[in-house]
């Protein structure tokens, strides 16, 4: 017989119920034969028979049965409606699981696919300089053989000429005969000393040197240790804000937060590269955005300045969901003696708005190989100044090179890792210059005019520019991909300001449309955005994948006389063409290496009839097709190949000016419109 104690002591025994035989609503106590249960004794939370009350429990409080049945039937109702309230918010973190789940599987699934691309392409280069290699080994070796079976060809002329010449005088010598012997002194005799004076290639006028040299320890470490997954273990609900800034700040002056991210557990996440966004706003709209610095220990600090005066709402969202607090009130003063002289009231506004969460996780960037970097080796130089004004190469196969400048190098007018291109109408030729930081500029004919950029990571510096455009009012615009914003710059070079900070992953392409707005192409988040010069932005499109609407790390973009937006698609091979809205008007293209086919597209431009211009990156070509994206032809640069061309424009002078990125120099090729 189990037993329950009594509140004074843990080993007094207490009453167990049984129901009697056919009378389910009547209770008889185990411990007094036969006697019904009535009774509720308060302290032991059971019920009990009047000869209980009576003996062990005389001391306690006790209710009628019923009376206590009714309270515990309201108590546990109340409990039930408590519990049935938390399940719509259980069903909607499932479901937020789940789409994290399903976000994270996409992701792994597309850096598995990207992986498999870089390490393709690895492979293609490889295969590429493994040919080049034993081309250059074959051509060596034929021109050595021919200089030397040449030699040798001459030599054994020579001794079959002195051998003859010799046999025919020597029998007549031989002969007895005085006639034979005069006649051959008359035939053979002058020969005879001609060749005994005649010169012969008898030094070696060649060499047998032919070596490889093979530096590939550098590369076998550098593979060793190529790539990274990169993560954190950050959570949105116990990442924290702090500082001045998250409370008020002053019109026009910086103010700054720091945002410490934390795992589930509340400890300190010691990494970077978490994925933080943060802005100012209203219920209008977004008013700042600033900048995310990530201090590479697990804090970031979101730099921002204020226009106007006024009561803001802050936002501070990680993965996109709001961090603990967020949205933060803000108080933006017009002066320092406006600021508020105590935070009791937003610190408790703050607080109170803890926990709050908006929307599940959204699709986040995947990585794209090389981040659009996709530098050769193979060095091409060019004989003479590298800024005096070229001329016209002299091909021993007819192509439609004008010209060339570049070799690898750091200097001006040598390039390492050359991108983007763009061509103004005042006849200037503008390169980012990826791996040296700069953009450097030319005029039509390849005269070297300037060059600017300071490699850095604050305002107005460059850390990997990518994709160049030139504003038309003279303002050349800069895709800075590892800053993960877009810089402006005067046409002399000095920097005016930036834009996308905060909404960019990888910048690469750049274009300016009709209406002076910039289109940025976001290499790394597979998406297209269109911002006022001011840094607002119009319109956002595109995501990864493989449908109409999607790309698999986008390149560059173009601009035609319609105002359409046409959009390089590199790892689906094809081309698209898009309105201002976002919306798919055209795509053509196909992977494979024949006419209207890409491996790998990059640059594009278009002509004043509409036609597109298409580098080819992979297929080292230049492909040409009208406005519905129907073939037409190739630019012929067959004399001097293309390896890996990237940024491609049209100059004011109606010529095309592709850069040759794996030959570190960039060509300038006729164009018939």
């Amino acid at each position: 017989m189990a037993q329950q104690g009594s509140p004074d002591s843990s080993s007094e025994e207490c009453t167990v119920l049984e129901a009697l035989p056919n009378r389910a609503a009547t209770l008889i106590c185990s411990e007094h034969a036969g006697k019904v249960t009535e009774l509720y004794c308060t302290p032991c939370l059971t019920a009990v028979c009047d000869e209980c009350v009576a003996g062990q429990h005389a001391d306690h409080s006790t209710l009628p049965l019923a009376q206590a049945v009714e309270q515990h039937r309201v108590i546990l109702q109340e409990r039930v409606t408590a519990a049935k309230t938390r399940l719509p918010q259980v069903t909607e973190a499932q479901q937020s699981l789940r789409d994290i789940m399903q976000q994270l599987s996409s992701q792994r699934n597309s850096i598995e696919e990207d992986i498999h691309t870089a390490f393709s392409e690895l492979h293609k280069t490889l295969d590429v300089r493994k040919s080049v290699l034993l081309m250059e080994l074959e051509v060596t070796y034929g021109l050595k053989q021919k200089v030397l079976q040449s030699q040798l060809d001459s030599l054994l002329q020579g001794e079959e000429g002195i051998s003859s010449s010799c046999n025919m005088t020597e029998a007549a010598l031989g002969g007895g005969n005085d006639a034979a012997v005069l006649q051959a002194h008359r035939d053979v005799g002058e020969r005879l000393s001609e060749l005994a004076c005649k010169g012969l290639p008898l030094q070696p006028e060649e060499n047998d040197q032919l070596d490889l040299l093979m530096e590939s320890e550098g590369l076998r470490k550098s593979i060793h240790n190529l790539g990274t997954i990169v993560t954190t273990n950050a959570v949105a609900s116990q990442t924290e804000a702090s500082g001045d800034g998250l409370e008020h700040c002053i019109v026009g002056q910086p103010a700054s937060v720091t945002i410490t991210t934390r795992d589930k557990s509340g400890g300190l996440c010691k990494s970077g590269n978490a994925i933080i966004s943060a802005e100012v706003f209203t219920p209008e709209g977004s008013i700042a955005d600033g900048e995310i610095v990530d201090n590479k220990n697990g804090t970031y600090e979101f730099l921002y300045t204020v226009r106007k005066q006024g009561d803001f709402s802050l936002a501070v969202r990680l993965y996109d969901q709001h961090i603990k607090g967020s949205p933060f009130r803000l108080n933006v003063n017009s002066s320092p003696d406006d600021s508020p002289t105590t935070t009791t009231t937003t610190s408790a506004a703050n607080a109170a708005s803890t926990g709050s969460s908006e929307g599940g996780a959204k699709r986040r960037s995947a990585k794209s190989p090389g981040g659009g970097s996709r530098s050769r080796q193979r060095g091409v130089r060019r004989t003479g100044s590298m800024f005096s004004t070229p001329k016209k190469k002299v091909n021993p196969i007819e192509d439609d090179l004008i010209f060339k400048i570049g070799s690898k190098g750091r200097n001006k007018g040598e390039f390492t890792n050359l991108q983007g291109v763009a061509a103004s109408s005042t006849g200037k030729i503008l390169i980012a210059d990826s791996n040296n930081q700069c953009v450097q500029i030319f005029s039509n004919q390849g005269e070297f005019q300037n060059r600017f950029g300071v490699r850095g990571r604050s305002p107005g510096q460059l850390q990997r520019p990518t994709g160049v455009a030139v504003h038309p009012n003279g303002d050349i615009i800069i895709a800075d991909y590892d800053n993960k914003w877009v810089s402006i710059f005067s046409s002399d070079g000095k920097y005016k300001a930036k834009l996308g900070s905060g909404r960019l992953m990888g910048p690469k392409g750049i274009s300016v449309d009709q209406n002076g707005h910039v289109i940025v192409v976001d290499n790394k988040a597979c998406s297209v955005l269109i911002f006022q010069p001011s840094g607002k932005l119009i319109t956002k499109f595109g995501s990864r994948g493989n449908g109409d609407k999607q790309f698999a790390g986008p390149h560059f973009a173009a601009v035609n006389n319609n105002n359409e937006i046409i959009i390089t698609d590199f790892h689906n091979h094809s081309v698209k063409v898009f309105n201002t809205e976002g919306e798919l008007l055209l795509k053509f293209g196909s992977n494979g290496e024949g006419n209207g086919q890409f491996n790998a597209p990059t640059g594009v431009a278009v002509d004043i009839n509409g036609n597109i211009i298409v580098a080819d990156w992979g297929n080292s070509r230049i492909q040409v097709f009208d406005g519905n994206g129907s073939f037409l032809s190739y630019i012929n640069t067959s004399a001097d190949p293309l390896y890996g061309p990237q940024g491609l424009a049209l100059t004011s002078d109606g010529h095309v000016v592709v850069a040759d990125s794996g030959n570190h120099c960039f060509k300038v090729y006729r164009y018939l419109q």
